[in-house]
Order: C-alpha cells, then structure tokens, then sequence
C-alpha cells in the first residue's frame, strides 16, 4: 500500500462516469484546427462556445492506447468480464488517474482479455429443441452465435431450407460443419402447421430469419404451443408484397405491424414470448436510441433521477429533450472483389428482402406532431394507430438528407422499415381523449454499397423487372465500413449521431461466415434469443419494449466500436442556390426540408 502524505493529500478523483472525470487535461486538449479536420471527436457541453474532449472514440483511433477510451464509455450494466475490468482499466488508462496498484499484466493484454472473455460468455442454457426456418447471410452468421453463447448441443438445432433456394448449398456445408440437422422444406400457408408440428412442441424455440413467410401465423402457431418465438421482421407469405390486387396501404409493413398488434391483443401479456423485429435495424436501433437519448440528456445539462423504466418515461423524455426528427441513418461503404455486372443485382444482405421493402413496397416513415404539411403524394392508412404515413412511391424511388460521422451529409432512400413506425407510437404522448400531443417524425435514410445503388439504378431503368442474376456479398466483401445508427434532430445540440462503425475485418475476426452488415444484425439476434430464454412468459413484444441495457450488453463486443457525435449539420445546411427550393426556414427539421426534390 502506498503511504499517505501528510498535509499534501491529493483529491479523491471522481468516479469515471461522472462529468467531472471527463474533462480532458490541459496538455491532451486539441487545438481548433484539429477538431475543424475532424481528427478528434468533440462533444458540446451545450453551453455557447464550449467544447470538451469526447469519450466516444473518434472515426480516427487517438494515439494513444485506445481500449481504456472504449472501456469507459461502456455503460456499467455491461456484460461481468468487461464491468469488473472497467473500474482498473479507467483508474490506469486515463490521463486523469493514476495507479494505485503496480500492474502484473501489461494494459494491452488486460484489454485483449477482458475482450476475448466478453466473446465467449455463455448468456443462457437451453435444453429444447431450435428450429431456424431461412438459411441465408443472417441464419449463417447466426448459427455460431448461438452454439458459442447458448449452452446447447447442436444435435438439438435443425435448420430448414428449400431444397431449390440459392443457399440449400451453403446450408448443407455448415450444418455438417457445426454438426446440426437440415432438413429440405418450403413454409406455405396450407403446410406450416404440419411441418412446425413435426419439428416443436412445449418448450421449444422457432426462429424465423425467412423471407415470404407469414409471421403473425406463426406467433399466434407458437402461442398455442408454448414454443418461444423470434424474428427480424414481420413478413406476410408469399404475394403479400407484390399482389397487383392490394393496395399500396395494404402492403405497408404499417398494415403488417397492425395484425400484430392485434394478435399481441388476442394472446395477452402472458403467452409464451414472441420477439418481433429483432435485427439490426428493426431492432438494435432501438436500444441504441435510448441510450442517444441518455447521452444527449447528459450533455445538454438535463438532470435524472432515474433511467426512465416506461414506455411514458422514455416519450416524456425524448419530448423535453426537444427532438423532433429520428433518423435510422445508415451508410455501407463495402466493396466485393468482383464488382458488379451488367443483369445481376448485388447486395451485402437478402436481395430479397431489399427488393421487396425498397421497390414493392410504398415508403413509409412515422408522421411527427410538429410537422405542417403532409406531402402531396403522402397518404394516412385511415385505420389503427395512426402513428405513420406512406408515400405513393417506392423507397428507392425516395431519396432524404442526412447525416452520419464518417461520411458527412448524403442521401439516403427513404426504405420503408418496422422501427419507423414502432418508435414514433412508442414515444408519442397522448392527452385524456387520446390525441396525440407530442410524436417524433422518424424514418430510414439508407445507402446501401455502391454495387446495390447501382443494382437498384438498374432495376429501375428496366422498369422493377426482377434482375437475371443476384449475388449476395459476405465472404467476397473486400473491405469497408456498415456505418449504422439513429440521428437525434432538434435538441439544444442540434444532431447527434449514436450508433456502430464496423468494418468488415473486425466483423470477420469476432465470428466467421458474417460481414459488418450481417453481424450488426446477427448479434441483436442473439441478444433477442436470449433475452426470451430469460424471460419466457411476455408475450409479443417489439424490439422497443424489451430491456436496452441487457441486449447492449450482449451485443456491443459485437458491433463496436461503438460512437457518438455531435453535429451542427441540418437537411438546409449547405444548400445550393441555383435552382429554387421549397423549404421551411423557420424550421429546418420539417420532412419538407429532408426529402430531395430538386
């Protein structure tokens, strides 16, 4: 023990997570020119004309050590090998603390470990049986997930695949490979109650990572037979997207959201779970915005008591933080190592699944209540929760503004997705007779790969005619980066970026058969699975009414690292003057403003 001097005793630092601890020291602090060329991330302290160094990492890895950097802007509900570590890690690391025990491992290797540790947790046992219906990027990134996390044998996961599917191969191998069972079947509408009866009863667990496969058929199938229930997103069964014969509102993922809602009113809270839309984005970026939403709250000097525990919390929150607008903005910079060719539509996740989302079905995004004006091509469905609006147009036909830390302003296509609808009706707030007094405009602003813009500019000069040929990228990906998270508008700071800057190399080194795409997805999977082992008895819920911390903490050793950024970019920003724009100055975070026009 270090002996104490007397009369000259130095102050007990402050514990890592307060604000005090994260001023940066006089000597570390960057001049203006460097945080003008973007070499260190800063965060406003919300005060005019003040800044402080960032805890999150910036795009550029400092000098320095980087992982004590990483290791404290990890909540503390983070998973046990990396919270026992962070108290050592943040006490030694930092340039404010000092030792206070020499060290018998070297820092480096402490971090390495703690990381390594966090990579091989067991989360949960499971002694039924699994069933994993769709066997593409996501069921191949999935099934090492859950062998290395889940205390099962594998002798208890079956697979099931068409026989006729481009990835019946790529099934095969790995089911050999990780020794679990496959078996050759198409789910329709008049087999799925025989052959799910075949593979599950009471206690078991489906997962359906499937395109063209009605999901509320089979949660209200699981229901009625105790079996546990996930998926990435709800799907009616084939037709559902394309049929000449439905409407544009009747082939909205709003429409599909409403039959579940009503089967989530039929079943009760009480039915065996059901985790629906439980990806990436639907999903983790759900958990991602409430932790934006605490980090905006800290930094812009609102003080709480408590973390909000409830669905009126969290909307009462986001309403006195001011936002206006959310964006899921995602940015993908991966390259294969053969790049596209003429007739062929290329993608780092389904080609399916972006087909039908981006040119079948309308584009959609939850209507904010600050909004002035529906677009003139904007349309209300006219029936259940009236939290959001469609477009008479496809999503890759509909380009945004928006903004992410490594690339800056871009457009985006407004792609229709579950969690714009979910968020906004979740963090609305309602008066005694029900109108809606405060709700978020929230909507997707996605550039997908260079080879997929490319591949939806070519299906859309032949007129949406399916492509010829289709190739999905995961171990051809040469390099890049799957930049993806929520984009906070209209709070004091202006725009906060929160989200995951993978790249393919680190996506690569933490679990095979998966890309920076697919582990972004993969990993919420995972945390979803396990969060419905824990907790069996919850019936449906949407990736916004499950507990934030414990899936972060699940999937951050994934998806990190894991930044923040403020920014004082907004959609009239920087805009031209040659040709006349219609745009409302008066409010800059207005979906007129966004949308790309001219």
């Amino acid at each position: 023990k270090k002996k104490k001097k007397k009369g000259n005793r130095a102050a007990q630092p402050p514990p890592p997570h307060t604000t005090a601890a994260r001023q940066p020291q006089p000597h570390n602090k960057p001049d203006r020119a460097e945080r003008a060329n973007g070499r260190v991330g800063s965060e406003r302290t919300g005060k005019a004309g003040e800044e402080r160094e960032s805890l999150i990492p910036s795009a550029t890895p400092p000098k320095k050590f980087s992982f004590s950097r990483d290791v404290l802007i990890l909540p503390h509900f983070f998973s046990p090998h990396l919270s026992r570590c962070v108290s050592t890690f943040s006490r030694c690391c930092c340039s404010h603390w000092r030792p206070l025990l020499p060290l018998k491992m070297p820092l480096k290797k402490m971090a390495e470990s703690a990381a390594a540790a966090s990579l091989q947790l067991k989360h949960a046992a499971f002694k039924g049986r699994l069933l994993i219906v769709g066997f593409g990027s996501i069921g191949q990134g999935t099934l090492p997930l859950i062998l290395r996390h889940i205390d099962m044998p594998a002798s208890r996961i079956t697979v099931m695949v068409p026989g006729d599917c481009t990835t019946a191969t790529a099934a095969k191998k790995l089911c050999k490979d990780y020794s679990a069972n496959l078996v050759h079947t198409r789910l329709t509408k008049d087999n799925y109650d025989a052959q799910l009866s075949a593979q599950l009863s009471a206690g078991d667990f489906l997962l359906n990572l499937s395109v063209d496969v009605g999901s509320v058929d089979l949660i209200r199938w699981c229901a009625d037979r105790d079996v546990l229930y996930l998926d990435t997103v709800v799907e009616p069964w084939l037709g559902g997207y394309s049929s000449t014969t439905l409407s544009a509102s009747e082939r909205s993922n709003y429409a599909q959201r409403e039959q579940l809602l009503q089967a989530k009113r039929d079943l009760g809270s009480d039915a065996p779970t059901a985790v629906c839309c439980h990806g990436a984005n639907p999903g983790l970026v759900s958990h991602f915005l409430k932790q934006a939403l605490l980090n905006v709250a800290r930094d812009t000097g609102k003080e709480l008591q408590t973390v909000p525990a409830s669905r009126p919390e969290w909307a009462a929150l986001a309403r006195e933080l001011g936002i206006k607008t959310i964006h899921i903005a995602e940015r993908d910079t991966q390259y294969p190592v053969r790049r596209k060719q003429p007739g062929e539509f290329v993608n780092t996740w389904s080609v399916d699944g972006f087909i039908s989302e981006g040119c079948e079905q309308p584009a959609e995004l939850g209507w904010g209540s600050h909004e002035k004006e529906l677009p003139a091509d904007g349309r209300r469905h006219g029936f259940g929760t009236d939290a959001a609006i469609y477009l008479l147009r496809p999503g890759v036909m509909t380009r945004v503004r928006t903004w992410t830390p490594l690339a800056g302003a871009f457009h985006g296509f407004l792609v229709t997705h579950n969690e714009s609808i979910s968020i906004a009706d979740y963090f609305s707030t309602r008066d005694a007779d029900g109108q809606v007094q405060y709700r978020p405009t929230v909507h997707y602003a996605y550039h997908p790969c260079d080879d997929a813009v490319l591949s939806v500019l070519e299906m859309a000069g032949r007129n949406f005619r399916p492509p010829t040929h289709k190739r999905l990228i995961v171990d051809e990906v040469a390099g890049g980066v799957d930049e993806l998270g929520v984009l906070l508008c209209g709070h004091a700071n202006t725009t906060y970026w929160y989200g995951s800057q993978l790249d393919t190399e680190q996506a690569r080194a933490r679990v095979p058969h998966n890309s920076a795409t697919t582990l972004q997805v993969t990993a919420a999977v995972l945390a979803g699975l396990v969060w419905a082992l824990e907790n069996p008895r919850c019936g449906i819920r949407e990736a916004d009414e499950i507990d934030f911390r414990r899936i972060l903490e699940i999937c951050m050793p994934y998806v990190e690292p894991v930044v923040g950024r403020y920014s004082d970019w907004t959609p009239l920003k920087d805009r031209p003057r040659l040709f006349p724009h219609d745009v409302d100055e008066t409010d800059p975070f207005q979906f007129k403003n966004f949308r790309v026009t001219s």
